[in-house]
C-alpha cells in the first residue's frame, strides 16, 4: 500500500500535501522509536481501512479512489 501511494505521489504531485497530512494524522504512536523512523500509519490501521472499504484487508484500490480518499480526508481534517 505504501508503494502504491508513493507511485500516486510521483504521478500526481498535487496529492503530496494530502498524503503527508494523512500520514501525520494516522501516524503510529512512538513512530520515532522504531525503524523506519517515519510517521506512517501502522499496517493494522491500513488493513482495517481496506477491510471496511473493500471487504478485503489485502485489497489494492485504484489510484483514482485513493486520490479521492486523500482529498476527502484532507477536507475532513480542515473542518476540525
Amino acid at each position: 500500500m505504501y508503494w502504491q501511494m508513493l507511485q500516486l505521489a510521483l504521478r500526481r504531485p498535487g496529492t503530496v500535501p494530502a498524503l503527508l497530512g494523512l500520514a501525520w494524522a494516522a501516524r503510529r504512536r512512538g513512530w520515532y522509536r522504531r525503524p523506519p523512523f517515519l510517521p506512517l500509519p501502522p499496517p493494522s490501521y491500513l488493513a482495517w481501512r481496506l477491510d471496511t472499504a473493500y471487504g478485503d484487508p489485502t485489497a489494492r484500490p485504484p489510484a483514482d479512489e485513493t486520490e479521492r480518499y486523500l482529498r476527502w480526508a484532507r477536507q475532513m481534517r480542515r473542518l476540525r
